[in-house]
């Protein structure tokens, strides 16, 4: 006769859920930017993805830098402005959390490492899948679905928030809130590797954004197969590392144009493009605009559009 196992389930504790989610942006702003600031009843975290920023909260002046975060609790007033001098990247991400832990996270700015860049960076990727809403136009205030959305892809957007502002805690909180050694690094295993990997070609690529790169020229300088290249991209990025690559030199330009200081002829020379026509055309492909329709898009936004932002119904 078998005895049977008398098997019992466990319901798993959340020490953090998001379920409300108010706005996801990705700005991208000109170096003269200035928001006069607003307050909500929800968590707002911003994020300094390119260039440096002014950022005020309650009455403190934080400057921030490249790869700076800063959380805004609940009802607290913030605004912002550009430094003058470089066209600035920001992500913007307001929501709703009333975890206990969530009051670890008042007033804090934290430089975020690669793990939380990569949950950052998977949760922008979903949510242009997943929502309609232009990410950079701060007017509207309701984020709204595609009527056929990739499996899951909300559920990624909330577990990659949750899942960053887990790492940050376990990371950064007192010993005493957490059983995890803010200096212990997290355990490697072939995910991590990857994602090791992936950040350093990035970072080789964001370094040779003015150059002009073939995929042996990558593998070469990076010591990293063809086909691991290219699986890695694919896997992280959703396309391969040439086309990543011209993303890159279409942001690059973007911020330059953003920062008015060159001509298009000068940005297209200065980001090694074969000639000013080929670079209209590569800029018009992934923005779906001529550089000189991005520039008056920017100049407009900057100088009218934020004059219809209230207080009351803006989402920075």
């Amino acid at each position: 006769m078998t005895n049977l196992a008398q098997y019992e389930s466990i319901t798993l504790r959340e020490e953090l859920s998001i379920k409300d989610i108010y706005s996801i942006h990705y700005f991208e702003y000109s170096k003269d930017f200035i928001y006069e600031g607003e307050s909500h009843d929800f968590w707002e975290l911003l994020f300094v993805d390119f260039g440096s920023i002014e950022v005020t909260a309650n009455t403190q002046t934080i400057p921030l830098k490249k790869g700076e975060m800063i959380f805004h609790k609940p009802n607290e007033f913030h605004a912002l402005r550009a430094d003058g001098k470089v066209a600035p990247n920001l992500i913007v991400i307001s929501f709703k959390c009333d975890a206990p832990c969530m009051h670890f996270f008042e007033n804090q700015i934290i430089t975020i490492d690669n793990n939380e860049n990569f949950y950052l960076g998977q949760l922008i990727a979903e949510a242009k899948r997943t929502f309609y809403t232009p990410l950079n136009n701060p007017l509207i205030c309701k984020l709204n679905r595609y009527s056929q959305t990739i499996f899951g892809s909300e559920q990624i957007i909330k577990t990659s928030l949750e899942l960053m502002l887990i790492n940050i805690f376990r990371r950064l909180a007192p010993r005493d809130n957490t059983q995890f050694a803010p200096s212990t690094p997290p355990p490697m295993n072939s995910q991590n590797s990857d994602m090791t990997r992936m950040n350093q070609i990035v970072q080789y690529l964001n370094k040779h954004v003015r150059e002009r790169l073939t995929v042996s020229d990558i593998c070469r300088d990076n010591i990293i197969g063809k086909s691991q290249l290219q699986h890695l991209f694919h896997q992280y990025e959703g396309c391969g590392v040439i086309e990543y690559f011209s993303r890159l030199k279409i942001d690059t330009a973007k911020m330059m144009i953003r920062e008015n200081r060159y001509s298009f002829t000068e940005i297209a020379n200065a980001l090694n493009y074969s000639s000013y026509q080929y670079f209209s055309l590569q800029f018009k492909k992934y923005t779906r605009m001529s550089p000189s329709e991005y520039s008056s898009s920017t100049k407009i936004f900057t100088e009218n559009n934020l004059d219809a932002v209230t207080p009351a119904r803006a989402i920075i």
